[in-house]
């Protein structure tokens, strides 16, 4: 009885256990921006990575920088009409965000960060146009850093974000602050950010 009596308690513990480490973390940056950090957002994480990793159709793209085209130290995929996805679970996580944000995500694009050498350097996102808004970030695969600072520079805030986690910024980010994913030192296996951006977001007000 006893034991069965500590298998209980420890299961309950183990499933508060669960249910903090899942608790949403929102940091606010200033009096109009904000980042919130959802562990675990989805559970099926390692089979919708190995769709897209598959089957997104990823391009290497250039920028131009300096004065002269520049390889991006990753690959990208964008599904300019999300309906449009063949992916079906993207179009229900779009939809399930809309829902959870009050914002009609319809677009998406994805980027590939193949290992530890791969990165994204400091940027606001274009697709936001609006004084504010909110742009959620889905992460897959391995872990990485994500880092914000003000736009004027300064110290940065770091996130850790693993596999299924969802990175969300909002407010002001786009305008008044950067951010990043920096290369790690460290031997990192492939990881998936898929950004989802609204239309109506676009729109200058």
């Amino acid at each position: 009885m006893r034991s069965q009596i500590h298998h209980l308690l420890s299961g309950q513990l183990s499933l508060l256990d669960v249910a903090e480490a899942a608790r949403p973390r929102r940091v606010t940056l200033d009096s109009t921006s904000w980042v919130e950090h959802i562990p675990r957002w989805i559970a099926d994480d390692e089979e919708l990575f190995s769709t897209l990793n598959g089957a997104a159709g990823w391009e290497q793209r250039t920028r131009w920088m300096f004065e002269r085209d520049v390889i991006e130290p990753r690959l990208t995929a964008n599904y300019s009409v999300l309906a449009d996805a063949p992916i079906v679970r993207l179009r229900e996580l779009g939809a399930r965000l809309s829902a959870q944000f009050g914002v009609p995500y319809d677009r998406a694009w994805l980027n590939l960060y193949r290992d530890h050498n791969d990165s994204t350097s400091w940027h606001a996102d274009r697709s936001c146009q609006r004084e504010e808004c909110v742009v959620p970030v889905l992460s897959l695969g391995e872990t990485r850093r994500f880092l914000i600072r003000p736009k004027t520079g300064g110290s940065s805030t770091t996130f850790v974000v693993k596999s299924g986690d969802l990175i969300v910024m909002g407010g002001r980010c786009q305008r008044d602050w950067v951010h990043s994913v920096p290369k790690e030192t460290t031997p990192a296996k492939a990881r998936i950010s898929v950004n989802f951006a609204s239309a109506t977001q676009a729109i200058p007000a």
